[in-house]
Protein backbone atom coordinates (compact mmCIF):
# COMPACT_ATOMS: atom_id res chain seq x y z
CA UNK A 1 0.00 0.00 0.00
CA UNK A 2 1.88 3.11 -1.12
CA UNK A 3 2.13 5.75 1.40
CA UNK A 4 -0.07 8.45 0.12
CA UNK A 5 -2.96 5.51 0.30
CA UNK A 6 -2.36 5.27 4.34
CA UNK A 7 -1.96 8.68 5.00
CA UNK A 8 -5.98 9.31 3.47
CA UNK A 9 -6.73 5.96 5.44
CA UNK A 10 -5.50 7.89 8.49
CA UNK A 11 -6.59 11.12 7.80
CA UNK A 12 -10.12 9.53 7.38
CA UNK A 13 -9.69 7.78 10.54
CA UNK A 14 -8.42 10.84 12.28
CA UNK A 15 -10.99 13.26 11.17
CA UNK A 16 -14.05 10.70 12.08
CA UNK A 17 -12.66 10.31 15.50
CA UNK A 18 -12.21 14.13 16.05
CA UNK A 19 -15.95 15.03 14.97
CA UNK A 20 -17.95 12.45 17.63
CA UNK A 21 -18.69 9.60 14.67
CA UNK A 22 -19.76 6.06 16.08
CA UNK A 23 -21.95 3.71 14.66
CA UNK A 24 -25.17 2.94 17.15
CA UNK A 25 -25.17 -0.14 18.57
CA UNK A 26 -27.73 -1.98 20.67
CA UNK A 27 -30.44 -0.25 22.55
CA UNK A 28 -30.40 -0.20 26.14
CA UNK A 29 -33.55 -1.07 27.41
CA UNK A 30 -34.91 -0.63 31.09
CA UNK A 31 -35.83 -3.46 33.57
CA UNK A 32 -39.36 -2.71 32.66
CA UNK A 33 -38.65 -4.13 29.59
CA UNK A 34 -36.95 -7.16 30.18
CA UNK A 35 -39.72 -9.67 29.39
CA UNK A 36 -42.23 -7.84 27.20
CA UNK A 37 -45.20 -9.75 25.98
CA UNK A 38 -45.63 -8.77 22.29
CA UNK A 39 -49.57 -8.58 21.25
CA UNK A 40 -50.04 -8.76 17.59
CA UNK A 41 -52.91 -10.25 15.33
CA UNK A 42 -50.31 -11.61 13.27
CA UNK A 43 -47.33 -13.33 14.08
CA UNK A 44 -45.78 -13.58 10.47
CA UNK A 45 -45.94 -9.93 9.62
CA UNK A 46 -42.35 -8.43 8.80
CA UNK A 47 -43.17 -5.98 11.69
CA UNK A 48 -43.77 -8.27 14.35
CA UNK A 49 -40.73 -10.48 13.19
CA UNK A 50 -38.14 -7.34 12.71
CA UNK A 51 -39.68 -6.22 16.50
CA UNK A 52 -38.84 -9.66 18.00
CA UNK A 53 -35.47 -9.61 16.59
CA UNK A 54 -35.02 -5.90 17.76
CA UNK A 55 -35.98 -6.37 21.21
CA UNK A 56 -34.10 -9.69 21.86
CA UNK A 57 -30.53 -7.98 20.14
CA UNK A 58 -31.13 -5.19 22.89
CA UNK A 59 -31.32 -7.99 25.40
CA UNK A 60 -35.21 -8.85 26.00
CA UNK A 61 -36.48 -11.90 26.42
CA UNK A 62 -39.99 -12.46 24.99
CA UNK A 63 -43.06 -13.45 27.50
CA UNK A 64 -44.92 -16.45 26.55
CA UNK A 65 -48.15 -14.86 28.06
CA UNK A 66 -49.41 -11.95 29.52
CA UNK A 67 -49.17 -13.19 32.82
CA UNK A 68 -45.08 -13.63 32.85
CA UNK A 69 -44.47 -10.32 30.98
CA UNK A 70 -43.20 -7.33 32.92
CA UNK A 71 -44.62 -4.85 30.19
CA UNK A 72 -47.52 -5.68 27.17
CA UNK A 73 -46.56 -4.00 23.69
CA UNK A 74 -49.84 -4.10 21.56
CA UNK A 75 -49.66 -3.80 18.35
CA UNK A 76 -53.38 -2.01 17.14
CA UNK A 77 -52.34 -1.65 13.36
CA UNK A 78 -50.27 -3.25 11.42
CA UNK A 79 -50.67 -2.67 7.84
CA UNK A 80 -48.53 -1.69 4.63
CA UNK A 81 -49.60 -1.19 1.49
CA UNK A 82 -48.51 0.65 -1.91
CA UNK A 83 -50.28 3.98 -3.80
CA UNK A 84 -49.87 5.10 -7.22
CA UNK A 85 -47.69 8.83 -7.54
CA UNK A 86 -47.32 8.93 -10.99
CA UNK A 87 -48.53 7.69 -14.46
CA UNK A 88 -47.20 8.05 -17.85
CA UNK A 89 -48.81 9.33 -21.08
CA UNK A 90 -50.39 5.39 -21.46
CA UNK A 91 -51.82 5.66 -18.27
CA UNK A 92 -49.27 2.75 -16.79
CA UNK A 93 -48.04 3.30 -13.40
CA UNK A 94 -44.77 4.96 -13.72
CA UNK A 95 -43.85 5.27 -9.91
CA UNK A 96 -45.24 3.79 -6.81
CA UNK A 97 -44.95 5.04 -3.01
CA UNK A 98 -45.03 2.02 -0.79
CA UNK A 99 -46.02 2.78 2.76
CA UNK A 100 -46.35 1.00 6.43
CA UNK A 101 -47.87 2.37 8.94
CA UNK A 102 -48.19 0.60 12.41
CA UNK A 103 -50.06 1.90 15.83
CA UNK A 104 -48.81 0.46 19.13
CA UNK A 105 -49.46 0.87 22.64
CA UNK A 106 -47.30 -0.63 25.89
CA UNK A 107 -48.35 -0.92 29.34
CA UNK A 108 -47.19 -2.68 32.30
CA UNK A 109 -49.18 -4.02 35.27
CA UNK A 110 -51.93 -2.92 34.43
CA UNK A 111 -51.08 1.02 33.98
CA UNK A 112 -50.66 2.81 30.32
CA UNK A 113 -46.75 3.32 29.98
CA UNK A 114 -47.20 4.55 26.46
CA UNK A 115 -50.67 5.43 24.95
CA UNK A 116 -51.73 4.37 21.44
CA UNK A 117 -49.14 5.87 19.33
CA UNK A 118 -49.31 5.47 15.03
CA UNK A 119 -46.00 5.71 13.03
CA UNK A 120 -45.66 5.37 9.40
CA UNK A 121 -43.07 5.00 6.86
CA UNK A 122 -42.88 5.63 3.15
CA UNK A 123 -40.49 4.49 0.19
CA UNK A 124 -41.60 5.49 -3.09
CA UNK A 125 -39.70 3.33 -6.56
CA UNK A 126 -39.96 3.22 -9.97
CA UNK A 127 -42.48 0.82 -11.80
CA UNK A 128 -41.21 -0.46 -14.76
CA UNK A 129 -43.66 -3.52 -16.44
CA UNK A 130 -40.76 -5.23 -18.20
CA UNK A 131 -39.68 -6.09 -14.96
CA UNK A 132 -42.63 -6.99 -12.88
CA UNK A 133 -41.01 -9.99 -11.04
CA UNK A 134 -38.17 -7.58 -10.36
CA UNK A 135 -40.07 -4.76 -8.93
CA UNK A 136 -42.22 -7.12 -6.57
CA UNK A 137 -38.71 -8.57 -5.39
CA UNK A 138 -38.35 -4.92 -4.75
CA UNK A 139 -41.27 -3.80 -2.99
CA UNK A 140 -40.84 -7.06 -1.25
CA UNK A 141 -37.42 -5.75 0.22
CA UNK A 142 -39.01 -1.91 0.84
CA UNK A 143 -41.52 -3.29 3.18
CA UNK A 144 -39.12 -5.45 5.06
CA UNK A 145 -36.73 -2.63 5.21
CA UNK A 146 -39.86 -0.27 6.41
CA UNK A 147 -40.76 -2.71 9.02
CA UNK A 148 -37.29 -2.83 10.45
CA UNK A 149 -37.12 0.81 10.50
CA UNK A 150 -40.30 0.97 12.62
CA UNK A 151 -38.71 -1.88 14.66
CA UNK A 152 -35.96 0.09 15.47
CA UNK A 153 -38.07 2.97 15.93
CA UNK A 154 -40.36 1.53 18.77
CA UNK A 155 -37.60 -0.23 20.41
CA UNK A 156 -35.56 3.18 21.06
CA UNK A 157 -38.95 4.34 22.56
CA UNK A 158 -39.10 1.33 24.78
CA UNK A 159 -35.60 2.50 25.79
CA UNK A 160 -36.64 6.14 27.40
CA UNK A 161 -39.32 4.09 29.71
Amino acid sequence: MPWASRLAVALVALVLAGCGFQLRGVVELSPRMAAPYLEVSDTHSPLYVALRDSLSASGAQLAPTRERATAVIRIHRDESGRRVLSVSAANTPQEFEVFYTVEYSVSADGQELLPRQALTLTRDYTYDETQVLAKQHEERAIREALARELAALITRRLAVL
